[in-house]
């Protein structure tokens, strides 16, 4: 299954995908953002990364792809909680497409699909209170504050404070 919207495709992720995925996740400005992309990035590693994420049965993910040029730019995916009917959104963006809208862009899409496609109940996405970039996504496509959770992950030896959101069915068809 494709997604498409104004500027980008979603689409299943590809082997042919894994030296991008190594080029742009391998940015220390990636991965800080994130509590998996490890750092240094080990060379080769996105092969097993797309391998194991493509057989995860409760993992919807897709590459972030821009239309005009065919460049892979980041993954978006829902982590389905099925006996919850719920999804959490993930999402990373390479550097250099920052602060185009391309990640709220794919958001909206990934929205529109949990609740309409997949009938979650809730969707909800969590990021470091010190990531606006993160969390504006989260505000601009709808999601709701619901709170932080102080120094609730570890990474690179810090402790960290997540700002979670969420959005409920109900909002989100009632704002459509």
């Amino acid at each position: 299954m494709n997604l498409e919207t104004e500027r980008i495709l979603l689409r299943p992720l590809q082997a042919e995908d894994s030296n991008r995925i190594d080029e742009l996740a391998g940015e220390y400005d990636v991965a800080k953002t994130t509590l998996t992309i490890p750092h240094p990035y080990p060379k080769g590693s996105a092969k097993d990364f797309i391998e194991k994420v493509n057989e995860a049965g409760d993992l919807v993910i897709f590459a972030i792809v821009l239309k005009d040029s065919n460049s892979l730019i980041g993954i978006i995916n829902i982590k389905i909680t099925e006996s919850h009917k719920r999804g959490e959104l993930g999402y990373w963006v390479g550097k250099p497409y920052w602060s185009h809208g391309y990640g709220t862009e794919a958001a909206k899409a990934m929205l529109a699909l949990g609740f309409e496609t997949i009938e979650l109940n809730k969707i909800y996405a969590q990021a470091f209170s010190t990531n606006p970039g993160s969390w504006r996504i989260m505000e601009k496509i709808g999601l709701k504050h619901e709170g932080v959770l102080r120094q609730h992950v570890a990474r690179f030896g810090e402790y960290h404070d997540l700002s979670q959101y969420g959005l409920l069915r109900d909002e989100y068809f009632a704002t459509k």
